[in-house]
């Protein structure tokens, strides 16, 4: 079971946030090509990826980068990215199954030109506009490159002329669409049901991301620091989650060594599909667990190295 609770993401042309990128914690860090780098910029940040990426890397998180869909700066930002250490392109603004696909072709000719195992460079779809919602099958189903997709919120709420409201009314149904094709395909919907920017909101953002979680969502990005432990938080099983999933388990176990495929537990009834989510809960703490496990381990060798 993959697990990406956590993607933060920083500007590549800000060198001190990349310094510090590793000490976050997030499970993932997201090197930004796109908005928060001026246009005037965009060169200087391609050719500081190189540097950029193993740095990101050195707590064990996997190190993304988002690109921008324009057709001037894809191809060249594409060009800088496509490199070893890097999971995957974040590409925003997605409304075209052909520029997927097209993508994905051209992804694979510099994994072959440079020596990276093909199809290692993963896809994050994020779809900002009504057009990229009607299309989300789609789009979903372009490239099989594409390990997750997510909902531009700011964006998306720009599109259609309205504010974002801090419940996330007016994003519940395109994220509800996004939560379903998602899964129907078989990749992660990622995301929280309201605004990513009010980072100084922390409670805020952690009932978006509840909310989100709620709703199928399996992680989500963020842009400061302060939100990647929410992040975290919301998206593992908790202790008392875990403990219950066990006792669901158990008991539904027993039952079916005494020919039953229904009990009862705490007054409730524990059939199949109850006993199946209980078995997914136990498998995403030992899938968190093991990610943590991972991180410490690299976080362990950075302090060894820096002694």
């Amino acid at each position: 079971m993959k697990i990406q609770r956590s993607l933060l993401i920083l500007p590549v042309n800000v060198p001190k946030f990349v310094e510090k990128a590793y000490t976050r914690g997030a499970d993932s860090v997201m090197l930004d090509l796109e908005d928060a780098v001026p246009l005037d910029q965009k060169k200087e940040a391609r050719e500081l990826l190189k540097d950029s990426i193993p740095l990101a890397a050195r707590g064990g998180a996997e190190v993304f980068v988002r690109v921008n869909n324009e057709a001037s700066l894809l191809t060249p930002d594409v060009e800088a990215a496509v490199l070893p250490g890097v999971k995957g392109i974040f590409l925003p603004k997605v409304e075209s199954a052909h520029q997927i696909s097209a993508l994905d072709e051209h992804i694979a000719k510099l994994e072959a030109k440079r020596g990276i195992t093909r199809g290692s460079i993963r896809l994050s779809l994020h779809i900002e506009s009504p057009l990229g919602m009607l299309k989300l099958q789609e789009l979903a189903g372009a490239s099989t490159r594409t390990e997750s997709m997510s909902i531009g919120t700011d964006d998306y709420c720009l599109q259609l002329g309205v504010e974002a409201s801090p419940d996330g009314t007016e994003l519940f149904f395109p994220f509800c669409m996004m939560v379903t094709v998602s899964k129907a395909a078989g990749i992660r919907p990622m995301g929280i049901l309201g605004s990513v920017a009010g980072f100084r909101d922390l409670d805020g953002f952690r009932k978006a991301a509840e909310r989100g979680r709620d709703l199928g969502s399996t992680g989500a990005f963020c842009i400061h620091p302060d939100q990647v432990g929410i992040l975290n938080t919301v998206f593992s099983p908790s202790e008392h989650q875990v403990e219950h999933a066990s006792r669901v388990v158990a008991a539904f176990e027993d039952g079916l060594s005494r020919g039953r495929a229904s009990v009862t537990l705490d007054g409730r009834m524990v059939d199949t599909p109850v006993y199946k989510r209980a078995q997914l809960t136990l498998e995403r703490a030992v899938a968190v667990a093991e990610l943590e496990r991972r991180k410490a381990e690299a976080m362990n060798r950075v302090h060894r190295t820096d002694e």
